[in-house]
């Protein structure tokens, strides 16, 4: 099974969770995500996400601790994992996204997440660090 890894990016005071609107496929276009992808043969989940979030975004990350449990993506085919983290250098740009939107902890529910990654607002929502 292959493991899919992305980031819960937290900037600012108080702190807002980046969210990334999907440009494609056309199933899934318009909704949102965190930015992410597939680990790499080779690759550890820490360095995936760094990869991935050069490639989708223009920034480099910090990654921080994992937010909560594994969570199999829609078929089955794959795991998701979630980490916080924070950026360390770069202005986000929707490099492969339709848009971002910073989102604070009231505003979780503005968008239209992806189905998979419904159980992983939940956590966020649960281990969103304190102001």
């Amino acid at each position: 099974m292959s493991v899919v890894v992305a980031a819960a990016i937290l900037d600012g005071t108080p702190p807002r969770l980046l969210a990334a609107q999907r440009a494609y496929p056309a199933a899934l276009a318009g909704r949102w995500e965190l930015p992410g992808g597939k680990v790499g043969e080779g690759e550890d989940e820490v360095e995936a996400l760094v990869r991935e979030c050069r490639e989708e975004l223009g920034v480099e990350v910090v990654v921080l601790d994992r937010v909560g449990a594994d969570t199999p993506t829609v078929g089955g085919a794959s795991t998701l994992r979630v980490w916080w983290a924070r950026l360390r250098d770069g202005e986000p740009q929707p490099l492969e996204h339709a848009a971002l939107r910073w989102l604070g902890r009231d505003e979780l529910d503005a968008v239209a997440w992806l189905d998979a990654d419904e159980p992983v607002v939940a956590a966020i929502r649960a281990g969103w660090p304190p102001t």
